[in-house]
């Protein structure tokens, strides 16, 4: 039987009872089976975690939802996948441990106050890695392209360290933003820094991913969206041929205040990796979560840029809540992982009114009818991105994307139409514009 204190930390790394944390519970693990309770003291705190499906109560909760995997979905936001996994599971390796025979856990104890967001895992494993601190991006990209490769025997401590806890597949680093050097940021950093992701390309991504993503988060503030702060990392590369590297600022992190995020995917215990979920089921979980309109028109606009711009890598856990601990409020956060995707099969990860491939403005207006959008509310949403959509090719310009490469994606942006629309803003203007 294993069991992990899980807390819930403020500010600082560490996780103690005292003004960094707040013991949340307890996590045991039991031939096979994971239980979770609850402190008494933390119930009173009224800090509802994970509202859905995660009972806020006294007594011990056995998870079953083994279909969505083997941890409730408040704690599996801690665990990293794809590319944090990946390191995760080299480490292990190299001590002469087998991966597949660890449990979810083991993971969460080997991350310890290293994680995403504000709950730590105690008592943490130690893990013996060098503390240089000195980031070199150049170096840490061609490491993660032969680690993703399976050439790269052992991992370097800087890229094991700070790569370790983020999601998503894409190889990337938590560092901390001054000035050069860039220096790790997984824990707290030094007055004076802020906390960053930084993505290098994975195997399956264009070279200019980076580049890409730096003009879609552009344009995504043209169009209304609220978007964390983004920049492009630059260094000399090989033969003195420049490299970019898109770097957004983490939203878990106020200084080295930490942030709750829950994702929509875990919220509802839906696995990403299954296309399973329509924009409605969002829309729906969004009013009843935040209790607040605002909110709701910020998620269908983020799902309207997601169908002008041929981003369809739209899953449940590219969507995202923080809860504030002074309002006892949740809010969707900050979009995230926006840029052109092809998706799976061709179609938006997420159907909208039921369509993946080919939808409408129907589809739209029946979403935006259920959400309770008004039509005023709904026309000013779509006149807004498509508007922004239409400066495409100078946000692509602005970030140095390779005209060829931007013309390549204005060619998918779709054409909706739907009642009595045969046109569209979009098409005209793009008309206009070409």
């Amino acid at each position: 039987m294993k069991k992990l204190h899980v807390h819930f930390t403020r500010g600082g790394s560490q996780g103690g009872a005292g003004p960094a944390g707040l013991a949340v519970g307890q996590l045991i693990e039991h031939e096979g089976r994971v239980h979770f309770e609850y402190n008494a003291d933390f119930l009173e705190t009224g800090f509802n975690l994970s509202p859905f499906r995660l009972p806020f109560q006294p007594g011990v909760y056995t998870h079953s939802d083994f279909q969505f995997g083997p941890l409730p979905g408040l704690f599996d936001d801690s665990l990293p996948d794809g590319w944090g996994r990946l390191l995760m599971d080299r480490y292990f390796a190299a001590l002469g441990l087998n991966p597949e025979g660890l449990t979810p856990l083991d993971r969460l104890s080997w991350l310890g106050t290293g994680t995403m967001g504000a709950l730590t895992y105690h008592p943490s494993s130690e893990k013996e890695i060098s503390t240089d601190t000195v980031f070199n991006l150049h170096d840490l990209a061609r490491q993660s392209e032969r680690v993703l490769s399976g050439e790269a025997e052992d991992v370097l401590p800087p890229l094991l360290r700070a790569g370790g806890s983020p999601g998503g597949a894409r190889p990337k680093v938590l560092v901390g933003v001054r000035k050069n050097p860039l220096i790790s940021g997984e824990r707290d950093l030094p007055e004076g820094f802020e906390h960053w992701i930084v993505k290098f390309s994975g195997q399956l991504d264009h070279t200019d991913a980076g580049t890409v993503e730096y003009a879609y988060m552009h344009m995504a503030a043209a169009a209304g969206l609220i978007v964390p702060p983004v920049r492009l990392f630059k260094t000399a590369g090989q033969k003195g041929r420049a490299e970019h590297f898109f770097g957004v600022q983490r939203f878990d992190r106020q200084g080295n205040r930490r942030l709750h995020v829950h994702t929509f995917g875990n919220l509802i215990q839906s696995n990403f990796r299954i296309p399973s979920c329509d924009y409605a089921q969002l829309l729906q979980a969004v009013s009843l979560l935040t209790r607040h309109h605002m909110d709701v028109l910020a998620a269908f606009r983020q799902m309207v840029f997601n169908i002008l711009t041929h981003n369809r890598d739209d899953h449940v856990k590219n969507f995202a809540f923080l809860f504030d601990d002074v309002s006892l409020q949740w809010h969707l956060s900050p979009a995230y992982d926006l840029s052109w995707s092809a998706g799976p099969g061709g179609e938006h990860t997420m159907t909208i009114a039921g369509e993946g491939k080919s939808p409408t403005m129907d589809h739209i207006q029946t979403l935006a009818h259920q959400a309770g959008i008004s039509h005023r509310e709904e026309a000013e949403i779509m006149e807004q991105v498509q508007t922004a959509v239409t400066r495409w090719p100078q946000w692509a310009d602005k970030a140095g994307v390779t005209g060829r490469r931007a013309k390549a994606i204005a060619a998918t942006f779709p054409k909706l139409r739907g009642n009595s629309l045969s046109k569209t803003v979009i098409e005209q203007r793009q008309k206009n514009r070409y």
